[in-house]
């Protein structure tokens, strides 16, 4: 028996660095594509004192050629070739997997090549060259005597194979339409976890968004010259976008609209044009002038993390690229042949850009960087396209590869599996169904199966929402949010904005109530006309809705005087938000009277009735209940934030989001007393947040004592189809015996009680 101890082959973290910065300089450096990969083997070779540094690339046909090579016979480049699973090479290929060997020639997949002279050589540790999911090649190391390489080793070269593949998806060493004239060989399935911003499901072929032109000519002849080609795209963009206006299906939908309406002023903006034509001035072309001045323009912004400004970045970004493209004389061509069932992948998107595709074709959106409030997500709402966030999508998608986007659970997969993409037609088929089921069940009361009646309203936060509430067979909206069209503009609306932007929601209710909230930003929800001074480290436990209004009350009461206006004899119901402590109610209240004494001033009719409430968020204001109740006229819980302050949980934390389970004994008992304690007083109470609009959830606070839930309107079907095929009697009695258990959650107790009883959840 052979006792001794091979050689061990390690790589500390300075010698990586090291080396890392060395290959940065080769990448960097001048030279073809083919000398730069000479210099990087011959790199590696030498600082991990290997004996053989290789590097093969994958051809069409599936085949690896050896492309450069420091140590095997150099007559063997080009001129040796695996398919992919021959040799050890071909199978590191084949499953895209890392392999080191102390003896390879004893490994049953080892090919000997005599041409490449690699005899002498028993150690040898290879990685797979990934590029979007893609094995593009394979990096090799090999020694003459027997060494057992560390894992540090191994990822060192797996850290190198990254930085070859951009050497190599660049089209330097092999013209990419050879490969994709045959097929990439080895397609690795993936799935891409992200963040829903818009819900459905849709499978289809990716088509990069890549707006940006390469400007080749930076230097002007003639400024004279310049300048009328820039006034020419100038009115043909403007042009453009009246045209795009005009034609999109979004007229008439409020936000949305209103969204793009802005974006035309950006394409006319003073500041922005001026400094292009004054870097044009100063000897620059249109397009380079064009390109200074968004670079300055982005170097400026890019460092602030407040999502209106990143928005407003985004809208620039796209204003120049579509002015490069006019200025070219090519106009915007996303709109170009496209896959009957396209999936757009972007970094990120302005609103227009998005209408610039064939909407029949464009089954959904994939983003690096967006939000629910981002304009492009709302205007793909208005749209019904799902969109989700992804950070690594376009690393790991290629044009035209297939793919599967679960909106519901922002869920991406790429090149699915076939198991994957026969389970994803199921559920196609199945939410089919289900649809169906949901649409024949609109019409029908909201009565559960023993005959108690509840009431489901909508949340709403945009105008095009009001096309749901008569649609959905809900019966009024329980929460309007009013932040958002506060969000998609540049200053603060004046009162006449307001007061025409509800009176017009009041209008397309009808006789439907209407729950308005006071405006609710701050923490991540931030206005750039309202200066938060220095960043918060705790923005959800920071400045934000009812304190902001408070502190700055000339806004809110703008905002209380234009919903009096709009009312106008009709129903009033407000509702302020984040209240802590019943000071706090007593301040808003103040506020308003102060309002209602001044339209009664100027002689303006008052509302019919007027209703305020609070919307109960914060644990505090529990513990004063018996001071609240008599206050308000209703309370509306708001589950998200106060699920996470019950639990000390940041929601926006993937780590803890869902730690906490809403249907845990704490939350259920907590909720329950708070039932018993407004029905003690017979003030209404209502519940706004997301455990109303999922069917399980909404069970157990049907099951609690809630009898009006407020929801998003895609989930009015599912919960009204649960709470028509539910006993409430039988769940009181089950659910007692739950409030004093001990156990994370009992969401599992509360499926089961389901499926016993025959609920449609």
């Amino acid at each position: 028996m052979d006792t001794r101890t091979e050689p061990m082959v390690s790589f500390d973290g300075a010698a990586s660095r090291r080396m890392l910065a060395r290959l940065r300089d080769v990448m960097a450096g001048s030279g073809s594509g083919q000398e730069r990969l000479d210099k990087i083997v011959t790199l590696i070779r030498a600082e991990m004192r290997a004996d053989v540094c290789s590097c093969y690339v994958m051809r069409a046909g599936e085949v690896l050629e050896l492309f450069a090579t420091e140590g095997l016979n150099k007559t063997a480049v080009h001129n040796t070739r695996l398919r992919v699973g021959e040799g050890i090479v071909g199978d590191i290929a084949a499953h895209a997997r890392a392999i080191a060997l102390d003896n390879a020639p004893s490994h049953p997949s080892f090919a000997y090549r005599p041409e490449t002279g690699e005899d002498p050589f028993l150690s040898l540790a290879g990685v797979p060259i990934l590029r979007g999911g893609k094995v593009r090649g394979v990096l090799v190391i090999q020694h003459k005597e027997r060494h057992r390489y560390t894992e540090e080793v191994v990822e060192v070269l797996q850290t190198i194979a990254m930085v070859v593949a951009e050497l190599v998806a660049a089209g330097e060493l092999v013209n990419p339409q050879e490969v994709a004239a045959t097929g990439d060989p080895v397609l690795l399935p993936t799935r891409l976890s992200g963040a829903a911003l818009n819900p459905g499901l849709a499978m289809g072929l990716a088509v990069i968004h890549r707006p940006q032109l390469t400007i080749r000519q930076m230097v002007a002849e003639d400024a004279g010259t310049e300048l009328e080609r820039l006034n020419q795209a100038l009115a043909s963009m403007h042009d453009a976008i009246d045209k795009l206006l005009a034609a999109t299906a979004l007229a008439g939908l409020g936000e949305p609209r209103d969204i793009l309406e802005t974006y035309r002023m950006f394409a006319e903006d003073r500041g922005w044009l001026s400094r292009i034509r004054e870097a044009i001035r100063k000897g620059l072309t249109a397009e380079g002038a064009v390109q200074q001045v968004q670079d300055d323009t982005r170097a400026r912004m890019s460092h602030m993390t407040d999502p209106y400004i990143r928005e407003k970045l985004l809208d620039f970004e796209d204003l120049t690229n579509r002015l490069l493209q006019h200025l070219s004389g090519r106009g915007q061509d996303g709109a170009g042949a496209l896959p009957e069932d396209t999936i757009l992948v972007a970094r990120s998107m302005g609103p227009a850009e998005l209408l610039d595709y064939d909407r029949h074709r464009l089954r959904a959106v994939i983003l690096e960087d967006g939000s629910p409030s981002s304009h492009v997500s709302i205007v793909a709402r208005a749209l019904n396209i799902p969109v989700v966030q992804a950070t690594e999508a376009l690393s790991r998608i290629e044009p035209l590869d297939p793919l599967i986007v679960d909106g519901d659970h922002g869920a991406v997969y790429v090149r699915p599996a076939e198991d994957i993409q026969m389970t994803f037609s199921e559920s196609v088929a199945l939410r089919a169904m289900k649809e169906q089921v949901y649409a024949e069940t609109r019409g029908l009361p909201s009565v559960t199966r023993d005959g108690v009646p509840i009431s489901i309203v909508l949340n709403c936060g945009l105008l095009f929402d009001l096309a749901h509430l008569h649609a959905s067979g809900s019966e009024g909206i329980g929460l309007y949010r009013t932040e958002i069209p506060f969000m998609v503009r540049s200053s603060y609306p004046d009162v006449q904005a307001q007061t025409e932007l509800y009176a017009r929601i009041l209008d397309e209710a009808a006789d439907k109530p209407v729950v308005f909230r006071t405006l609710d930003v701050g923490g991540d929800k931030v206005l750039p006309y309202i200066s938060a001074g220095a960043e918060e480290e705790n923005p959800a436990l920071g400045w934000r809705a009812i304190r902001i209004g408070l502190d700055h009350p000339s806004l809110l009461r703008q905002q209380l005087r234009a919903l009096l206006r709009a009312a106008a004899g009709r129903p009033l119901s407000v509702m302020f938000p984040m209240i802590a402590e019943v000071a706090e109610l007593d301040a808003a209240r103040r506020l308003l009277e102060l309002e209602l004494t001044r339209l009664r001033a100027h002689g303006v009719e008052e509302p019919s009735r007027l209703r305020v409430g609070v919307m109960l968020e914060v644990p505090s204001l529990l513990w004063q209940l018996p001071a609240l109740l008599p206050r308000v006229d209703f309370v509306s819980v708001g589950s998200n934030d106060l699920g996470q302050y019950i639990f000390a949980s940041d929601r926006g934390n993937p780590r803890t989001a869902h730690r906490y389970d809403p249907l845990s004994p704490a939350m259920l008992t907590l909720l329950k007393r708070l039932v018993e304690a407004c029905g003690e007083a017979r003030v209404p109470l209502s519940i706004c947040g997301e455990m109303a609009g999922k069917p399980l959830d909404a069970m157990a606070l049907i099951g609690l004592g809630f009898r009006t839930l407020s929801m998003s309107p895609p989930s009015v079907g599912p919960v009204k189809t649960m709470l028509r095929s539910l006993d409430v009697a039988a769940l009181r009695q089950y659910m007692d015996g739950l409030y004093q258990r001990g156990d994370h959650s009992v969401r599992i107790k509360l499926r089961a009680f389901a499926q016993d009883h025959g609920v449609v959840i």
